[in-house]
């Protein structure tokens, strides 16, 4: 699944959202210099907001599609798993995962991170916490459990606060474990954007657990959904939460 997010990379890039300023001024704040590292850094979203902030970013990634849409926006990628890249003995000031880190191994990605990292640099892994109105979540997993069955996507009766907090406090622990970083932090930024029925259907698919669907199955989905939103008067308001877990080498 990790590498299936590159079916439709142009939608990818159009419908995810970017990361909050207050999170990229904040890293920046804290880093002892311009030189970052993209772990998992898909086709460039946050990558060109840290470079458009004044970085240098080289990113890695094990999707060769979502690599070369990144380098057509000006970004550098080596195209690896983070576990498995060859960093040449090349060191970096920051290292970032934008909705990616729980992708790359517990144990090895934080070990990793650490060798990569100058003195006094930062690990920092992050990504966004939502969820629907519930007429519309219930919709999607309507929708799942009917061309899908048996699908975790369907079944999962955690709020999303609920799974990202222990997701986020996972990350955390896995950091503290290797005895390479400070005590991490916790960073929240709260935020919301209004969704009309057609960005939201546009969003959908670049997520994990429609990424991989036949086209017809796909627009059964999406076609209970639309109907949901239609009867909240064809949009509504999504409130987010970008969670971040930051660490710094001493």
């Amino acid at each position: 699944m990790a590498e299936s997010f590159g079916a439709d990379v142009e939608r990818y890039d159009r419908a995810r959202p970017a990361y909050p300023r207050e999170l990229v001024e904040r890293l920046l704040a804290g880093s002892p210099g311009p030189d970052f590292l993209d772990v998992g850094c898909g086709t460039g979203i946050e990558a060109r907001q840290f470079r458009a902030a004044g970085c240098r970013v080289l990113g890695v990634d094990p999707d060769a599609r979502m690599a070369a849409f990144a380098r057509r926006g000006g970004i550098d990628v080596e195209v690896a798993k983070f576990e498995d890249w060859d960093a040449a003995g090349r060191t970096f000031e920051v290292v970032v995962a934008g909705q990616a880190w729980h992708w790359v191994d517990p144990v090895a990605g934080p070990a990793k991170a650490a060798r990569v990292l100058r003195p006094g640099g930062l690990l920092a892994v992050f990504a966004h916490a939502f969820q629907p109105p519930v007429t519309v979540a219930d919709a999607l997993a309507e929708g799942i459990r009917r061309v899908l069955p048996g699908s975790p996507f369907a079944g999962e009766s955690r709020s999303a606060a609920d799974v990202y907090d222990a997701m986020f406090t996972k990350f955390a622990d896995d950091i503290r474990a290797v005895r390479a970083f400070g005590e991490p932090e916790r960073w929240r930024f709260a935020w919301e954007r209004t969704y009309t029925r057609d960005e939201w259907l546009d969003f959908l698919p670049t997520t994990g657990g429609l990424t991989r669907l036949a086209p017809d199955a796909l627009a059964d989905v999406l076609a209970g959904v639309g109907a949901a939103i239609d009867a909240l008067g064809g949009s509504f308001v999504l409130p987010y939460a970008t969670l971040a877990v930051v660490a710094e080498k001493p």
